[in-house]
């Protein structure tokens, strides 16, 4: 039995004991009732262990059952990540080699290299949205790595997951002039590096921080007068959200005997790439937030860069699904990117006719209670380079958290008049 099919088994047990039908889930899960259907059915897999861990806690799953849940889903993720290829071995211990003289001047260049920002050690605890890696790791210590994050997740709130990155800065429009606003608003539900901007109290001037801001121990003394402070706060984030997990499109100037199938979303990131596709119409970004010191947080705001605007191009769009449907629409920041400023406007959602409120700074994120923010941006008329600046402030001092692709900006393109081609499964082609 393959990693995937040990998962799809575990997920049917547990939901035939839960007693719950498969549209009752998949409201639960903020998912489509077709790809709960898959995950169980093991034609997919959950992109995040988010999803696993609200499964998990909708059927009753004990503390146990939840940790052999999130390992067969660890499992079977890393095997999705490497494709076909098998385990690495694990090699034997060679016998340990006695260490050389020290040389003095050798001793002398590593003292300088440890002082270095490269040498500096990253502390803090992985939090439970961190992603794995590509190859399929030793599977002992897979197997405890997902015993310390599945009990993280059975102790821990139940909150969504998602991926930030190192970006630049926002520069001069093309088209049209260069966005930024405020954003007064917090959506309770969910990766890529975030770089921060971190200004201590005592100075008003700037200091970029690291590709990923590293915590401050919390009995450190506070940073002398015109110190960069290191951003107390992790930020995972996904470029690549589909509505109701099945839904959405992509712009690629490829023909369609060119582009192989729609992929499930786990992969779209991977299949985009290789298509050299971009967001058509609009693009959803979910930003998972945890702190990192000892202390809270106060997320202040939130504002959006427009870094370029061009003509779309005229390529060809790619619908990801034919129709589907999900009993939830989640609450989130709207962004318009046609805007001369663009802002991010709290927008309340709805979940089966229950109305769901909208998100609303200022709002308090820990190491303990991690906050998701989730950004829907559209265009109608441009070719977007975008990004979204975080602001925070903490006993540490406050700045920046810049989001956006992995160092790259995130990119929406129009759409409007386009050739549309959805995937006849039947046929097992793209036809319009």
């Amino acid at each position: 039995m393959s990693e995937a099919e040990d998962f799809a088994r575990l997920m049917r047990e547990l939901k035939e004991r839960g007693g719950l039908s498969y549209g009752v889930l998949a409201r639960r899960l903020h998912t489509s009732t077709s790809t709960l259907h898959r995950y169980c059915n093991g034609e997919a897999l959950p992109a995040e262990f988010a999803v696993v861990d609200r499964f998990a806690r909708a059927c009753g799953a004990s503390a146990a059952e939840a940790v052999d849940l999130h390992r067969a889903w660890l499992l079977a993720d890393a095997r999705r990540r490497a494709g076909t290829a098998a385990p690495a071995p694990v090699p034997e211990p060679e016998p340990p080699v006695p260490a050389p003289a020290p040389d003095p001047a050798a001793a002398a260049e590593t003292a300088v290299l440890v002082v270095g920002p490269a040498a500096v050690a990253e502390p803090g605890v992985r939090p439970r949205w961190y992603r794995r890696r590509a190859a399929v790791v030793g599977a002992a210590g897979l197997a405890a790595g997902a015993v310390a994050v599945a009990l993280l997740a059975v102790t821990g709130p139940d909150r969504g997951a998602p991926h930030a990155g190192a970006g630049a800065g926002p520069g001069a429009a093309t088209g049209g002039p260069a966005g930024s606003a405020s954003a007064a608003g917090a959506a309770p539900s969910t990766q890529a590096t975030a770089t921060a901007t971190a200004t201590d109290p005592a100075s008003p001037s700037p200091a970029s921080g690291g590709p990923s801001a590293s915590p401050a121990p919390s009995s450190a003394p506070p940073p002398a007068p015109g110190q960069a402070t290191a951003a107390p706060l992790r930020a995972a984030v996904r470029s690549h959200v589909w509505a109701a997990g099945c839904d959405h499109a992509y712009l690629s100037e490829r023909g369609p005997a060119s582009v192989p199938p729609p992929p499930v979303e786990a992969d779209a990131p991977a299949w985009a790439s290789a298509q050299r596709a971009v967001h058509a119409g609009d693009q959803t970004v979910e930003v998972t937030l945890h702190g990192t010191g000892g202390g809270a947080v106060v997320l202040e705001g939130l504002e959006v860069r427009v870094a370029a605007r061009r003509t779309p191009p005229a390529w060809n769009v790619y619908q990801m699904s034919q129709g589907c449907g999900g009993g939830i629409t989640p609450a989130v920041f709207a962004v318009n990117l046609d805007a001369p400023r663009p802002l991010a406007r709290p927008v309340a959602g709805n979940d089966a006719g229950n109305r769901l409120p909208a998100p609303a700074f200022p709002m308090r994120v820990s190491a303990a209670e991690p906050v998701v923010l989730r950004v829907a941006a559209a265009t109608t008329g441009c070719d977007c380079d975008w990004s979204l600046d975080l602001r925070w402030s903490a006993p540490t001092g406050s700045g920046t958290l810049r989001i956006d692709d992995g160092g790259r900006p995130l990119r929406t393109s129009a759409a409007t008049g386009r050739p549309v081609y959805g995937y006849a499964l039947e046929q097992g082609r793209w036809s319009r």
